[in-house]
């Protein structure tokens, strides 16, 4: 038989070596932090981009029914009668002179109406018309 070469270490303490030691890792808490911040933003902005498209493609009925006042065509009284009294309405609460020049309006507009054949809209009629788009405020 052979004899084993092995030789024994002894046992001695090793006083410089320290154990290890647990750190603590924060960096999964900054990256958490990270992303809520740029949630925040990036909603803020989505927010904010999504009230300005909103706002720009909202439909404003005040400015359409003056634009369509601003067309109106008197060679047809009776269609024209009608029209006025209809998109004039949305401006007549806007203060009591436009109600009264309103009610004025659509007395004058009472004889081209409700009738099959109506001649034409007379000058004070659309004096009358003029002046009151004039006050309207859009």
């Amino acid at each position: 038989m052979q004899k084993s070469t092995t030789q024994q270490i002894p046992d001695i303490p090793l006083h410089d070596i320290k154990p290890l030691l647990e750190i603590e890792d924060y960096s999964f808490y900054y990256l958490v932090a990270l992303i809520a911040v740029a949630v925040i933003i990036l909603g803020g902005v989505g927010y904010l981009l999504f009230k300005y498209l909103q706002r720009r493609n909202r439909f404003n009925v005040r400015a359409e029914h003056l634009k369509l006042l601003h067309t109106i065509d008197f060679n047809d009284a009776k269609k024209a009668a009608y029209d006025i009294t209809q998109y004039g309405a949305t401006f007549k609460d806007d203060s009591e002179r436009n109600r009264n020049a309103y009610e004025s309006l659509v007395e004058h507009l009472e004889q081209y109406k409700y009738k099959k054949y109506v001649s034409e809209i007379d000058e004070e009629t659309k004096h009358l018309f003029e002046r009151y788009r004039g006050m309207i405020d859009v």
